[in-house]
């Protein structure tokens, strides 16, 4: 599951029983030798996807981490790309192993995703692997911030996997995953939010329209589908003050 050069268990719960914050400061080092960091398979068809979207001026990926969205928006972005995360740990890996040099720029800002500290500049926001990072209370106020950071006719773009199924052993691992978190938050402060179940699609797609976006998504192309025909992944299109996008298969 860990690379020989990924955290230790003893790194792990030290880190599971710190803020998310600090947290991820202390596993930054090594956050792109664990599985947390998002695959490449779907960073590239993301990218791929964005091509037939795109090309975008000013591009913005949300809770950043160590920059691996960030190459995602370099390859569609003209002018700018921003990454912006609350660890200043995972920002400071990010500086180093991203290309700063010539175009597009590459600024990375250290803020809360729930009080984004810009304008409507963007054309484009982006976030891989972090909304489990935010309680289902919490979507309305943080697509609220993304939609306010976006030109009218800008896009948010993500994928959204599908949940396993009842009888997958992924499903009961995962189930585990939340109750352990659950047990950990209600003993223990400050709380470490990570769940795997709470980030729903039919909840996204509710609470994104509400936000204020027109709201499209498709089967991301190379994963598949599941036994009930189903994509396992979907890349969801959500578009500020705009007709519907379409997402074109590969």
């Amino acid at each position: 599951m860990f690379s020989p050069h990924g955290p230790t268990l003893r790194e792990l719960a030290v880190q599971a029983l710190s803020s998310v914050e600090h947290g991820y400061d202390l596993l930054a080092p090594k956050f792109d030798h664990t599985p947390f960091r998002t695959p490449d398979p779907v960073l590239e068809a993301v990218e791929a996807a964005l091509a037939h979207l795109g090309p975008f001026e000013r591009g913005l990926d949300l809770c950043c981490g160590t920059g691996a969205g960030m190459e995602v928006l370099r390859s569609v972005c003209r002018e700018s790309v921003t990454g912006v995360d609350f660890s200043a740990g995972m920002l400071t890996v990010g500086r180093e192993q991203v290309s700063s040099g010539g175009s597009p720029r590459v600024d990375w800002v250290r803020a809360d995703a729930r009080a984004l500290p810009f304008g409507p500049v963007f054309d484009l926001a982006v976030s891989f692997g972090a909304f489990g990072h935010f309680l289902p209370r919490e979507l309305p106020g943080l697509f609220a911030q993304v939609h306010s950071v976006l030109r009218p006719g800008g896009r948010f773009v993500f994928p959204i996997g599908a949940p396993p199924g009842p009888v997958s052993p992924w499903s009961w691992a995962l189930l585990g995953f939340d109750t352990v978190m659950r047990v950990r938050n209600a003993v223990r402060r400050p709380p470490f939010v990570m769940y795997y179940r709470t980030f729903r699609f039919d909840d996204v797609r509710r609470e994104l329209a509400r936000a204020g976006f027109t709201v499209a998504h498709g089967p991301l192309p190379g994963f598949g589908r599941r036994p009930d025909g189903s994509p396992r992944c979907r890349l969801i299109v959500a578009t500020r003050d705009s007709g519907t996008p379409q997402v074109r298969a590969q």
